[in-house]
Formats: C-alpha cells, sequence, structure tokens
C-alpha cells in the first residue's frame, strides 16, 4: 500500500528523516507553519493538498502529520482515499511520543511554552529577538510612545507561561537550538527544561501500524471532529460529499 504524507513544516526534517527506507511513502508535502494561527485558512489549505495527493491513484492512504492544531483538520476529507491521523491536540505530543506523556507534563508544569528545532526554524518565538523585532515594527509605524503600549498589550499573553522546555528527537537538533531556547528563557526571566522525545509515535504514524488507541484512519467520505474526551478525535460524515460510500 502507497502512502502519501502531508506534515507541517515544523516537523517536515523529522519526517523526511523517518521516510528514509520506507518504500511505501509515495509523495511527501509540507505546509508552512503559522496556518494554525488561521484554522479556517489551514483546513483550506490541507484539503487542497488532500485533493491533489489522492490523485495519485497508486496512493491509497494520506497520513496527516498534524494533531488537532486549533480545529484546523475539523472538515478535511479524502473522497478516494483513507486519511490517518495521530491522536494530539498539537505537533508536541508527535514529538514527546504520546499524548499521556504530554498531558502529564503539563499537568506538572503548567506554563510552559515549547521550543524546538523546527519551531525556531519555522517562526521567532519568545524572546529577545522576538520582542526586538516586533517593537522596531511598531517603532516604524506608530512611533516610539505608541510601540511601548502596544507592546505592553503584546506581551501580556506570556504571563502565562514561566517555563521553556526544548524538544527533540535525537534528529534536526542542534546544539544552536538548545543554546537559544535558553537564551530566550534567560531573557523572559522563566525556568528552562530540556525533554528527549521519543519518535515512535511518528515512527508508526508513517510506517504503520495504526492502532486505534493513537491513530484515526478515516475511511473515504469521513472527517475529523473533535472530542472532550480523551480520544481527542473521532470520525464523522464529512458533510460536502456525505459521508463513507457516497463520495464522488
Amino acid at each position: 500500500m502507497n502512502v502519501g504524507v502531508i506534515a507541517c513544516d515544523v516537523l517536515s526534517d523529522e519526517v523526511r528523516h523517518f521516510c528514509r527506507g520506507l518504500p511505501q511513502v509515495a509523495e511527501i508535502k509540507s505546509l508552512e507553519q503559522g496556518l494554525h494561527n488561521t484554522p479556517d485558512i489551514l483546513r483550506e489549505r490541507l484539503q487542497e493538498a488532500v485533493t491533489q495527493m489522492e490523485a495519485n491513484a497508486a496512493i491509497a492512504a494520506i497520513v496527516l502529520v498534524y494533531g488537532l492544531c486549533s480545529r484546523g483538520i475539523e472538515g478535511v476529507c479524502a473522497h478516494r482515499a483513507r486519511m490517518v491521523v495521530t491522536r494530539a491536540h498539537d505537533c508536541i505530543t508527535l514529538l514527546l511520543g504520546s499524548k499521556e506523556r504530554y498531558a502529564e507534563y503539563l499537568q506538572s508544569h503548567p506554563g510552559t511554552y515549547w521550543y524546538s528545532a523546527g519551531w525556531n526554524r519555522c517562526h521567532v518565538p519568545p524572546g529577545k529577538e522576538r520582542f526586538d523585532n516586533l517593537r522596531q515594527g511598531y517603532v516604524e509605524k506608530y512611533g516610539e510612545e505608541n510601540a511601548d503600549y502596544l507592546m505592553e498589550m503584546e506581551q501580556d499573553w506570556m504571563r502565562a507561561y514561566n517555563m521553556a522546555t526544548f524538544v527533540d528527537l535525537g534528529v534536526a537538533a542542534t546544539p544552536a537550538d538548545r543554546l537559544f531556547t535558553k537564551q530566550c528563557a534567560d531573557w523572559l526571566g522563566w525556568s528552562f527544561d530540556e525533554q528527549q522525545g521519543d519518535p515512535r509515535l511518528l515512527k508508526d504514524l508513517l510506517s504503520g501500524p495504526w492502532d486505534p488507541e493513537r491513530y484515526l484512519v478515516l475511511q473515504p467520505g469521513e472527517s475529523v471532529r473533535f472530542t472532550v474526551d480523551a480520544s481527542i478525535l473521532a470520525a464523522q460524515p464529512c458533510k460536502h460529499c456525505g459521508g463513507p460510500g457516497k463520495a464522488a
């Protein structure tokens, strides 16, 4: 069975690494980080990618390397191929190796902001560089006094955090990524922690088997819906094509 993979760019290095030696992976496509900030756009872009990928008749299943991601994967549907998605709220679960480990860590460290090689590469996370870049943009548009006020408002959301935790799978990260995270934590006055990732959840997503405890396998004509229980995701008939067996 040939598999197509659609991944967030945050995990693209890890995905390409673990796909080496998997002859069943016929195609890999990465979408830019940041789409989860606009879930409707993420949903639209994912649907476009799925539709394009399943036009390849050799692909029998499409793997989405995403979590729920601000519910941006809800409503995405394949018409011919199966789709597989991890039971996860976001990609940190894929780095840590299980939703249980993620939940346990957040329970004991509720003010955690996550850093990884992919996150550091794809956007500027909280720290001095982000602060300076944002403030300079405000100064250029609104002047010094207004910039200070806007920065105070913009930084308000960060008061919920007190720890920068770096996680990697031993694949894409460099010592510079860890050092950058530590420097961000020091500048912000946060604690710093480092967690060794577990690649098994990502590797099994890419290669199988897709056991129902960790993954949701959608039949053609089904889409994802969010659940409020520990399963996180469930299948539902796609409202656009009428459900399994009714897709065009």
